[in-house]
């Protein structure tokens, strides 16, 4: 780390796309405390870099880690009991019963917008763990989301792994996604072990860190995107469903993690939680960056609903379930090949900001979340992303 008088940004090396940075002296490594100017590089930084890795964070108050990340959108609305606006993800639609989110961590109590995710049972006394209670985490499985899982001889034999789902962080109803979403690991196993991810339709293989994060570029999606496509991506806006996380849920994923099995096994739109039409979110396929001016393909593969198309002569088709999914999938798969694919190596104290209306994300890996025989497997991270007051910019 450098002791300088100002943020210093290096960018990642071999890899295609994010940065480090390292804090000024003077901030006495807390973001928050960063002047104008140097705020506006990080700000810069992270819509230029999309994901930025601030070292030695280990420490920082889940307080402080909301105060970051709301400097990132002047627009949050200030939160308001039981509007879901105590921070996206942690109200009734992310822990209701149904919701494939629903073990995806438990709320700060004294910071409602920060999530504590992780695996394992952390004690009230133990660091990260702030709810004066014992806790118990689950890493999110792909065995328990994907239509067809892995074997248990492929993940434990020969340390296999998948995307779990790419996605965007986004209640994708009613609220408006995040701009930026805070993810900080203040307990991470030490572990030289690596994982693999295998390409069923290419063969390729993707070696990862175990339990590593995987983030992708959604410009390096969109420009690598046939001009055809780009034409259909530009003139496309993308449904989803109400209550997405809640409709998808006995539904299983692709094998990449892209989108969903298309077998009619959906929640039916009665048969869901209370819903408004006015609060169904339809947002442009391909979304602009307000720094770089760039183009970004942002789609959530999992939970769209439909696709809508404005045809050459003004005409709008609409393309139902199964078939948005296909083609939604046929422009995503692309932009995960291995040489896109960013994989965060987690090590203790990673501060992790990334755009969320510029890139996509995925959980990967397994932990035993177990602490016996001198080796302790447990993960503890905050993670912390508020909706937005304002809708993505679409790219025209």
């Amino acid at each position: 780390m450098h002791n300088t008088d100002t943020l210093v940004v290096e960018p990642l090396k071999d890899k295609p796309f994010g940065c480090v940075i390292s804090l000024p002296s003077y901030c006495k490594n807390d973001p928050t405390a960063l002047n104008k100017s140097d705020f506006e590089k990080l700000y810069n930084a992270v819509h230029e870099n999309l994901v930025v890795v601030i070292q030695d964070q280990a420490d920082l108050h889940p307080s402080t880690q909301y105060k970051l990340t709301k400097m990132f959108d002047s627009t949050i609305p200030e939160p308001k009991e039981d509007s879901g606006f105590a921070g996206y993800g942690h109200g009734k639609e992310f822990r209701h019963e149904q919701s494939v989110l629903k073990k995806d961590g438990t709320t700060v109590k004294s910071q409602p917008q920060v999530q504590i995710l992780g695996q394992g049972v952390f004690e009230p006394e133990e660091p990260g763990n702030e709810n004066g209670e014992t806790i118990s985490l689950t890493h999110p499985s792909h065995t328990t989301f994907h239509h067809t899982p892995l074997s248990a001889e492929k993940i434990k034999k020969d340390h296999e792994t998948r995307f779990y789902r790419w996605h965007i962080d986004s209640a994708l109803y009613d609220l408006n996604p995040p701009v930026v979403t805070t993810l900080l690991g203040i307990k991470v196993p030490p572990s030289n072990q690596l994982q693999k991810i295998s390409y069923e339709d290419t063969g390729d293989e993707l070696q990862l860190t175990q339990g590593a994060t995987c983030f992708v570029s959604g410009e390096q999606a969109f420009a690598n995107l046939s001009d055809e496509d780009k034409e259909f991506a530009l003139n496309t806006t993308v449904e989803y469903a109400p209550h997405p996380y809640i409709f998808i849920s006995p539904a299983g994923a692709t094998s990449d993690g892209l989108t969903m099995v298309s077998e009619g096994k959906e929640i039916p739109f009665d048969k869901l939680p209370e819903w408004e039409e006015s609060k169904i979110k339809k947002f442009p396929m391909v979304w602009k960056n307000p720094v770089t001016k760039k183009p970004h393909l942002q789609v959530h593969g999992c939970c769209l609903h439909k696709l809508h198309t404005k045809q050459p002569d003004g005409t709008v088709k609409t393309y139902e379930l199964k078939e948005a999914r296909e083609k939604a999938h046929k422009l995503m798969r692309p932009a995960i090949a291995p040489s896109y694919v960013l994989p965060h190596a987690w090590k203790q104290g990673d501060l992790v900001i990334f755009y969320n209306r510029g890139v996509w994300h995925s959980v990967t890996g397994e932990f035993k979340g177990v602490k016996s025989d001198g080796k302790d497997e447990r993960r503890l991270m905050h993670q912390c992303n508020i909706a937005s007051g304002m809708e993505p910019i679409q790219y025209s």
